[in-house]
């Protein structure tokens, strides 16, 4: 299991939803990680499968 700079972080990106299978579809979920470019990122939740990239954890500010 990857270790996170903080419980936010921990929390927003291992988060699964019981209702909605993909994760651009559900609006508690904020932060994925793509797996090809080894990036996180943030959800544009506007019924596409956008995301902004971030290198900073949006709460503590650690850099990824």
């Amino acid at each position: 299991m990857k270790d996170f700079c903080c419980e936010y972080m921990d929390y927003h990106a291992n988060f699964k939803c019981d209702i909605h299978e993909n994760p651009y579809d559900c609006p508690d979920k904020i932060i994925i990680f793509d797996e090809k470019s080894n990036e996180y990122g943030i959800i544009i939740h506007d019924g596409g499968s956008s995301q902004i990239e971030i290198n900073f954890c949006p709460w503590c500010g650690a850099k990824f």
